[in-house]
């Protein structure tokens, strides 16, 4: 998933209630005290969730169906702290008007990313071409993700991972059933790495290392590519190549097959339509045909495929026909914005990396 650049982590002021509330020996009057001191100090909630009803629930829930000890998740939770950065950051700003493809295609397709994602493709050559072979997917799509997450491991924030979450399991409404399963699995994670729950750091969603993994997906998707008997996404590039290359290949990238092509639409194209059928292509050849699209040197569409749409206020919109690889990108981060800038990306190192090898050659 995509993430803006990292802010410093801060915490909201803490209100004085961590050795208080160990000090009330009686669970009721524990949450009593805590339910005061939160009214008290409304714009940062009570320090320690362990004390909180809603985490006690979901204590119980999660030592039930996984066999933790739910005294040892009250000893995790206890040193989880309310974060209002990441509620700050989280929430969706007021539209100040329509969304820029230009504007976002120039955050990411910029020279940092250009000269760093070749640079890290001479690096891991063999490593990016071995994931090729074992998964199919292009060693410039791989990289291009890396680089549009974290500039190759450059910006993979620096919030502690547990409080993160938690504020989002508990202190965010609008997706608290999201993040209580992504609080979950790093539980899990924690417990299958051998590491304390409070050791992990990442974006202010709880995303981690390299790729930016939510911990479900580190769990489910994730790949020792190095082969030293534990995946590292922190310091480990090669863990992140693997498990890219594998995200990919098991959300159904197609080797050898189209991302994208740009598409040219007749003058009587509804193209609302077509773009409303949405992110996933079941548009087939003969029925864009029919409706007046094609590709811009005149071609039907390669397969099946859905319309895209790249809005910039003051210009033209781009139409692009978006193949199956692309709806997959789109299962990394659901946004044909993000797609696109990945498919872009990746296009552009290709054909870096192949003047380079034309030049290296003339000399």
């Amino acid at each position: 998933m995509a993430h803006p650049a990292p802010s410093p982590r801060t915490s909201a002021p803490v209100a004085p209630t961590g050795s208080k509330l160990a000090s009330v020996a009686c669970p009721r009057a524990r949450r009593i005290l805590a339910t005061v001191l939160a009214c008290v100090f409304p714009a940062v909630g009570i320090a320690s969730y362990a004390e909180r009803e809603d985490a006690q629930a979901f204590v119980a829930e999660v030592a039930a169906r996984h066999g933790f000890d739910p005294a040892e998740l009250d000893r995790a939770l206890a040193r989880a702290r309310h974060d209002a950065t990441v509620i700050r950051l989280i929430t969706p700003p007021a539209r100040r008007g329509a969304r820029s493809w230009q504007d976002y295609r120039a955050r990411f397709l910029d020279r940092s990313r250009i000269n760093g994602g070749i640079a890290f493709w001479q690096e891991h050559e063999a490593e990016l071409a071995r994931a090729e072979r074992q998964f199919g997917v292009p060693a410039e799509v791989i990289v291009a993700i890396i680089g549009v997450e974290t500039v190759y491991g450059r910006h993979t924030g620096n919030f502690e991972t547990l409080s993160a979450l938690a504020t989002l399991a508990f202190d965010y409404p609008p997706r608290a059933e999201l993040f209580r399963r992504e609080l979950e699995s790093l539980f899990l994670l924690a417990r299958e790495q051998g590491r304390a729950p409070d050791s992990y750091s990442g974006s202010f969603a709880g995303a981690l290392g390299y790729p930016q993994f939510l911990p479900s997906s580190v769990r489910a998707y994730a790949v020792d590519f190095d082969g030293n008997g534990r995946i590292d996404f922190d310091t480990d590039a090669i863990d992140a190549i693997g498990s890219v290359a594998n995200y990919l290949h098991v959300h159904g990238w197609q080797p050898g097959a189209p991302v994208a092509e740009r598409a040219l639409l007749g003058s009587g194209t509804d193209a609302a339509a077509l773009v409303g059928a949405g992110i996933e292509p079941v548009l087939e050849p003969e029925a864009l045909t029919a409706a007046g699209v094609s590709t811009l040197d005149g071609r039907s569409a390669a397969a099946t495929a859905t319309l895209v749409d790249l809005e910039t206020p003051g210009a033209d919109t781009e139409y692009w026909l978006g193949y199956r690889n692309f709806y997959v990108i789109t299962r990394y981060n659901r946004s044909s914005f993000y797609a696109m800038s990945v498919f872009e990306l990746a296009e552009a190192l290709r054909l870096r990396r192949l003047v380079d090898q034309m030049r290296a050659e003339r000399r």
